[in-house]
């Protein structure tokens, strides 16, 4: 073994070979091992059972990257330094690679390579030979002022740091403790140097020639610091600088300790950023709780090196606590009449949701410290759901935000992750308050009937804190880990429908049902919204292109039909577009003018009408019209520009024979009409049902057959035999149309018996009636849901008379004015009222008085 005072190293060490950084004796410095040799050498000799600091390695200098050619020889520095790798880290990510911390004990000199494979190891030679100076006064005898003037410069530098920060106040000690011959070493490694200038100070070997090239480093970082101190804002003054120093690791065989300074101008600006950053944190008013996690965290940071991954996750969560809204808020407008003016402005009809935002803004008015309302809006898409809520924030002067929840399956996305794990993030709720910068806005939930749920947890279960008004005000964020306010923050949740929302859920939500429109407000939606804002998506004005009420309705009735108005607004899309070739082709035809073809088409189109020129824009090819004129789009205009119409009338067409009835049907895109057909047919008694229908229905479909053979004498129906068993070698088969989609609920009861009872009655039933209700076994018509959207679908299907449940009556309010004025609603408590109401005349059997009175 080669002796140097108390230190002693091997004649051979394995080579770790560095190309980002020099390693001086006495201090340390975190290596990246990636390449092939430094990862077998950490392998073999480092995590191979021994203790890390029993095996010494020599950490060399190497002048090429290592990484790029593996089969060269490496180009070695001459002179490397001794070391005991005091940590291995191993990650990978982004590729395997060792991250070492290594502390440098001595000076060697190569003097010959031993091998090269699997990683270099050499015969070296220890240069550093210190024992000959032993006291103080020795020490001074040889080197004369060099050692004092060295130390006087040390001294200034260390006064010029923050004593408050610990690793100065132990490096002032060790200043005092070490030998002075250590000190150069130990220096140069925490002030800011370039690598050419720390491997000048690696090969000076002798002390003097190192005390020499040592001094003027220091002196040049002194007058940097000083002029860091003249050009500092003086307010900031009573905040010291603070200078990054990474923590004191004690060496094997010093008693000493090794630091790294880096006070360079980036690191500068990263120390004010923090004092900044702390600044902002004790002014943005967070609650006591919350200020003392961060005052905790923010301490952590002043002490963490900048190379520590922790260091980044620290400053973020910092970073996002400081932008949080704690107590900034808006000021809500309490104009109620303004209110109720904005809202008719923005949204047509609407009558319930208008209603219940006044009545907000009636007690808030009244009660400042009111609680933010949890409102659910169920309905068919394309009704306003979403805009009703944005028309909310604008009423109240609040900030609007929107969280899509459709698909959403892991509850980490409502209460964020834990900042354990790796890339963890807030919650969505915690992300929009940073993003509207207050604590009450508006919040939007859409599509909470989409949810998912997975293995990473169940993401409705997380929104029951959220929405709970009981518990919002302490709403706990996993990335935060602290308490956040928001029982300010109005959540407005929206839904196509409510099955699918779990009922723990459902019950924290007020639930307002936002209905399909009537074709009446639809028309004016389109007039006083749709088409405006199409004109202007398109670069088209009114003295453009007209479209007409009655144009709207043909649309509307021919080839939309929908509860909402999305599929209007894309077919006024599609007319606004074909107008607009017309007006650039006016406009081409206008700047380049033929004047034969001008008169050929002004000759030709000299006696037509201006309706008949406002047909012609169907063919792209013909431009009839001047620009100055209005493009009128009518019947033959929609025609040519949408197609054939898609829906057709076709209720008289598919009532023209016994068996066939009309029920409604309630859907999550709004009412529909449903055609129920039967037929009869010889065989076994059996019944048939086709049309993918789900298990309630198929027992309506039982019970209307049971009812109908327990009550055969009465009606006086009978088979194709004359039975009054109708099922005697009869099958039944009833289907109901388009089998593609599923069909399930007890509504259609009634339509069944009336469908049946049409066909072995031999009667039409009426051509313009639809019935909704549920059924008995004894007959009774029991009450069911979304009446208003089953009204609105007969309504647009054009027919006039609607059967529906007695205790239903009520739901009738809700129905426009309009739309009950064009209908006749009959309302029925048993089975009896439905058929006397469901076909021509009646149909229970007469007496002859009453029989020939009728007649009369």
């Amino acid at each position: 073994m080669a002796s140097s005072g108390s230190i002693q190293i091997p004649r051979r060490l394995p080579l770790l070979l560095t190309h980002d950084g020099v390693l001086l004796p006495g201090s340390s410095m975190r290596v990246s091992v990636d390449s092939p040799g430094n990862m077998d050498l950490v392998r073999n000799r480092l995590l191979r059972g021994t203790s890390l600091k029993s095996t010494i390695i020599g950490v060399i200098p190497n002048t090429r990257d290592p990484t790029t050619d593996t089969e060269e020889r490496p180009v070695l520095h001459r002179i490397g330094t001794a070391a005991i790798a005091v940590q291995v880290v191993g990650s990978n990510w982004p590729k395997p690679h060792y991250t070492l911390l290594v502390t440098g004990l001595c000076r060697f000199q190569i003097a010959e390579i031993v091998k090269t494979q699997p990683y270099p190891v050499a015969e070296v030679e220890q240069l550093d030979r210190l024992e000959a100076l032993s006291t103080k006064e020795e020490f001074k005898e040889a080197l004369g002022d060099l050692s004092e003037q060295f130390y006087k410069y040390s001294v200034q530098l260390v006064d010029m740091l923050d004593n408050s920060v610990p690793a100065v106040a132990k490096l002032k000690k060790l200043l005092d403790n070490l030998p002075r011959e250590l000190l150069p070493d130990i220096l140069i490694s925490i002030i800011r140097t370039t690598n050419e200038e720390k491997l000048q100070i690696l090969d000076a070997v002798g002390l003097e020639e190192r005390f020499k090239v040592t001094i003027p480093l220091l002196l040049r970082q002194i007058e940097g610091l000083k002029l860091l101190n003249k050009t500092r804002n003086p307010k900031m003054d009573e905040d010291k600088r603070v200078v990054a120093i990474r923590p004191l690791k004690k060496l094997g065989g010093i008693s000493g300790k090794g630091f790294s300074l880096e006070n360079a101008d980036d690191d500068d600006d990263d120390a004010d950023d923090i004092i900044m950053l702390e600044k902002k944190v004790k002014s943005c008013n967070m609650p006591e709780q919350a200020l003392k996690v961060c005052t905790k965290e923010m301490k952590r940071l002043k002490k963490m090196p900048q190379s520590m991954p922790e260091y980044a996750l620290t400053r973020n969560y910092l970073e996002l606590m400081s932008e949080l809204p704690w107590s900034k808020s808006t000021r809500d407008r309490l104009d109620i009449r303004a209110a109720r003016i904005l809202l008719d402005n923005d949204h047509y009809a609407m009558a319930k949701l208008k209603k219940r935002v006044l009545e907000y803004l009636a007690v808030r008015q009244l009660k400042n410290d009111l609680k933010g309302p949890i409102l659910c809006f169920v309905g068919p898409p394309g009704v306003g759901k979403t805009s009703v809520g944005r028309s909310i924030a604008k009423t109240l002067g609040r900030e609007f935000h929107r969280i899509a929840l459709g698909g959403v399956c892991d509850q980490s996305d409502i209460r964020g992750h834990r900042r354990t794990y790796v890339g963890s993030m807030p919650g969505r709720i915690i992300n929009g308050l940073k993003t509207v910068g207050v604590n009450n806005p508006v919040f939007l939930l859409d599509e909470v009937d989409k949810l998912g749920k997975s293995l990473q947890g169940d993401p409705a279960a997380a929104l029951l804190e959220v929405l709970d008004p009981e518990q919002n005000h302490n709403f706990t964020d996993h990335y935060l880990n602290v308490p956040f306010d928001l029982s300010q923050v109005i959540f407005i949740a929206t839904a196509n429908t409510t099955a699918s929302i779990p009922p723990a859920l459902l019950d924290r939500m007020e639930v307002l049902e936002v209905p399909g429109y009537t074709q009446e407000e639809k028309i004016e939606i389109a007039h006083r919204h749709l088409i405006a804002k199409q004109l202007s998506q398109h670069g088209l004005t009114p003295q453009q292109i007209q479209i007409p009420p009655e144009t709207t309705l043909e649309i509307i009735t021919r080839y939309t039909r929908e509860a909402g108005v999305r599929s209007l607004d894309r077919k006024l899309g599609a007319i606004c577009r074909a107008v607009a070739v017309k007006v650039a082709e006016g406009q081409h035809r206008e700047a380049k003018p033929d004047a034969a073809e001008t008169v050929a088409v002004e000759d030709g189109k000299a006696g037509l009408s201006e309706d008949s020129r406002a047909r012609d824009i169907g063919d792209p090819a013909d431009l009839t019209l001047p620009p100055e004129m209005p493009i009128l789009i009518d019947h033959h205009a929609l025609k040519d520009i949408l197609g054939a119409p898609k829906y057709e009338i076709e209720v008289f067409e598919r009532l023209n024979q016994p068996g066939v009835a009309i029920g409604l049907a309630w859907t999550p895109l709004g009412g529909e009409i449903m055609f129920v057909e039967a037929s009869r047919m010889d065989g076994e008694g059996q019944l048939t049902l086709t049309g993918q229908l789900g298990d309630v229905m198929k027992e309506s479909a039982h019970l209307a057959i049971s009812w109908l053979r327990s009550n055969a004498k009465k009606y006086q129906l009978t088979n194709a035999s004359g039975s009054f068993d109708l099922l005697d070698n009869t099958d039944i088969h009833l289907h109901f149309p388009a089998g593609a989609v599923t069909k399930d609920g007890p509504s259609a009861g009634v339509a069944i018996v009336t469908c049946l009872a049409s066909l072995f009655s031999g009667r039409l039933v009426s051509s313009d009636v639809a019935m909704t209700g549920e059924i008995t076994l004894r007959g009774l018509v029991l009450p069911v849901g979304g009446i208003k959207d089953k009204v609105l679908a007969a309504h647009r299907a054009g027919l006039k008379r609607v059967i529906i449940p007695q205790r239903n009556e009520k739901d009738l309010e809700e129905i426009p004015v309009n739309v009950r004025r064009d209908l006749n609603f009959v309302f029925a408590t048993a089975l009896d009222d439905v058929l006397n109401a469901a076909f021509d005349g009646g149909f229970l059997l007469k007496s002859g008085q009453e029989l020939l009175n009728s007649k009369l």
